[in-house]
């Protein structure tokens, strides 16, 4: 079966979709992880919601956190957090494409900006694989071990160029064919001779 995924602004979702979100938050974060903690925040408003569907179904989701938007404003950073896929859906590459999605959305939205997560600490090479790096020490969020991870856009390496490529010019080439269609006419010469 086939996953859809969409990007919308919480003005844009559905009350069917919120209800969706909220009950698949609700399920993993709260019944499955047995931590009570108040998962519905403010930050809700402002961020982009990603929804992984198969047949309609709400299978996965994470929601993209723009710079500046909650802890008191001051982190320049995108965030990437609650990401989730539902127990049936797990192992299937769902949530390796979300954060992927999630990702190029971050890049193309806030450019060369580093992305920030607050990771459970069993996922570190999960997200390692993705590129994040852990930052700072492990610690306990409304209990369960959490260590912040960021991931930094990759500056591209100049890759140096050989010396001989660098002697290839436009006049050397033309030199070149030159001296072989002379090659190929005093060739086609000698053949009409013999």
């Amino acid at each position: 079966m086939t996953v859809k995924y969409t990007i919308k602004g919480f003005d844009e979702l559905s009350a069917v979709d919120i209800y969706h979100i909220l009950r698949a938050r609700s399920q993993v974060f709260v019944i499955e992880q047995q931590c009570l903690y108040q998962d519905i925040d403010e930050l809700d408003f402002d961020c982009m919601h990603l929804v992984a569907h198969m047949d309609q179904t709400l299978v996965g989701y994470c929601r993209i956190i723009p710079p500046a938007v909650g802890g008191n404003g001051t982190n320049p950073n995108p965030r990437i957090g609650r990401v989730l896929v539902l127990p049936d859906n797990r192992h299937q590459g769902v949530a390796r494409e979300m954060m992927v999605r999630a990702i190029k959305y971050c890049h193309s939205k806030y450019g060369k900006k580093p992305i920030q997560i607050a990771a459970q600490t069993y996922l570190i090479h999960f997200y390692q694989s993705l590129g994040f790096e852990p930052l700072g020490q492990p610690y306990d969020e409304d209990g369960l071990e959490h260590i912040d991870m960021i991931l930094n856009v990759a500056k591209r390496k100049k890759v140096p160029v050989p010396a001989l490529a660098k002697e290839v010019t436009v006049k050397g080439v033309l030199s070149n064919l030159l001296l072989f269609l002379v090659a190929i006419g005093i060739i086609g010469l000698l053949y009409l001779l013999i």
